[in-house]
């Protein structure tokens, strides 16, 4: 929400975003469930939570978190209004003036890799998906920032990871996980870094249409 606020050129009150938030700490563990393999789906409760906020009178659905995007189909069949898919239009950005063949880097959890999340829609602008091999260093990393916040520690396996990433040929660098998008801005890679939660706040504003900033 404050990435939303941030992107949208108010010069009023009435020029900012309109939101309905349904913050629920208690939808079920992704990992757990992906992962793990241990915990419950998180898809109906996720769905519920589109209901509701349909019911209120959301006119489209955005969803701050990558992995979560495995249970859009359940959350698209639960409402009559669309989701933005941020990993889908992220993919598709970061495709955008690629060579077929090409490769893009994944900084995200484990389970949207292991689920080709991000693969599958890279694929389908014929470009190639690489992703860390230090997967259980990452989502310690994930792990900690959901406890404590993020620390140089994780700056600096970002890092490393990218670097990595890089020489196995990505030409670019997504950040797939809400986590790391909080340190997103002080990653430092030797290709151009695009960030989900950007690509996902520059929709939400486009969709709400608010007024354009006044040229000086």
């Amino acid at each position: 929400m404050k990435r939303v606020h941030a992107a949208t050129p108010a010069e009023d009150d009435q020029d900012h975003v309109p939101m309905f938030v349904d913050m629920n700490p208690q939808v079920p563990s992704r990992i757990r469930h992906v992962i793990e393999k241990t915990g419950p789906d998180p898809g109906p409760v996720l769905a519920q939570m589109a209901a509701r906020l349909e019911l209120a009178g959301a006119q489209v659905l955005a969803m701050p978190c990558n992995t979560a995007h495995l249970y859009a189909t359940q959350i698209e069949d639960a409402v009559g209004i669309s989701l933005l898919n941020m990993p889908k239009l992220a993919c598709a950005q970061a495709a955008q003036g690629m060579k077929r063949g090409g490769i893009v880097g994944i900084l995200a959890s484990p389970a949207t890799n292991s689920s080709g999340l991000f693969g599958n829609f890279l694929a389908r602008h014929e470009v190639q998906s690489a992703f860390p091999e230090n997967e259980d260093g990452i989502l310690a990393s994930i792990r900690r920032i959901k406890k404590s916040g993020p620390t140089q520690t994780d700056i600096t396996l970002l890092e490393r990871e990218a670097a990595s990433l890089v020489r196995r040929g990505a030409e670019r660098v997504i950040i797939g996980c809400s986590e790391f998008s909080l340190v997103s801005e002080r990653i430092r890679c030797p290709v151009p870094i695009l960030d989900t939660l950007d690509v996902l706040v520059s929709e939400i504003v486009s969709f709400s249409g608010v007024r354009t900033k006044s040229p000086a």
